[in-house]
């Protein structure tokens, strides 16, 4: 067996994989990581990747460059133009990020889930009752970016942005494990809350949320880090109109975004849970 086969064998065992993600402490991890991560020394580099590479399937044939100056600078990569083209379509809304399907369906009033028979609220999840309203009765996807992932997201449609909230919160793994262990886990860990109005003028809401090793959340449009500890929640007004397939920002590590919409959307035959999407692949259509 390889050291490879051998740690997988390992980590699927679902309480092992739970006590080395979970049981330790998240938030000191996380923070070193932000520092460790960025250490420009090519042996310290050298070895974080291929350490990487021993836990996952990085693959980093698609990178821009093929030099990095740190770990972060590997985490953060770009992909040579063209690869991630975005559905042309205005009727589409396309897949932000890379990413794995989970949950996904109608929200059921203000009540979406994590997975099946593990509810949670969306006024717990975005903190704001006029979001709530906006998104009663819409539609929800969960997209999970493991590690090697290409971590950056993008506009799934035209439309404008005019508010970011950043919540702290915890940063507890968002594997599928976890997210059967841990109740409202994405409630309580730390994220964004990206609002706005698609090119039809509806409500469309992204929902980066952070996880453990995720030392923050780059948003390029507010020239913003969110990777702080507050008490409150802060509330970032802005006033951009982006179009889809822009880049919005980055995470530094695997985690999830979650995108509501209004009940006008639909899913696409081929969604379904477990599937992989790239960026720019259709995931809704608006109901004429």
């Amino acid at each position: 067996m390889t050291m490879r086969s051998l740690i997988s064998s390992l980590t699927q065992q679902e309480d092992i994989n739970f006590l080395l993600t979970n049981r330790i402490p998240r938030a000191a991890l996380t923070n070193f990581m932000g520092w460790f991560s960025k250490i420009e020394q090519p042996w310290v580099r050298d070895l974080s990747i291929a350490c990487w590479r021993l836990f996952s399937d990085l693959d980093l044939s698609e990178a821009k460059k093929t030099e990095f100056s740190s770990l972060h600078d590997c985490f953060t990569r770009e992909l040579r133009p063209g690869l991630r083209p975005f559905d042309p379509d205005p009727s589409v809304l396309a897949s932000p990020s890379d990413g794995i399907v989970g949950a996904f369906g109608a929200i059921a009033d203000t009540e979406l889930f994590q997975i099946k028979g593990a509810p949670y609220s969306l006024l717990d999840l975005v903190g704001d009752p006029a979001l709530v309203e906006a998104h009663r009765n819409g539609r929800f996807i969960t997209l999970r970016l493991t590690s090697s992932m290409y971590h950056r997201f993008h506009a799934p449609h035209d439309g404008h942005i005019d508010q970011v909230t950043s919540i702290s919160g915890d940063t507890w793994n968002v594997n599928p494990i976890a997210l059967k262990r841990v109740e409202r886990l994405f409630c309580k860990n730390e994220r964004a809350v990206i609002r706005m109005r698609s090119g039809a003028d509806e409500a469309l809401t992204l929902v980066p949320v952070a996880a453990i090793l995720v030392a923050s959340i780059r948003l390029h449009f507010l020239d913003l880090v969110i990777n702080t500890r507050r008490q409150k929640p802060a509330v970032y007004p802005c006033d951009t109109t982006v179009s889809k397939g822009e880049e919005l920002g980055w995470f530094e590590h695997g985690s999830t975004i979650i995108i509501l919409t209004s009940g006008r959307f639909a899913f696409g035959d081929d969604i379904r849970e477990g599937l992989r999407v790239r960026a720019g692949q259709a995931l809704m259509r608006r109901l004429d």
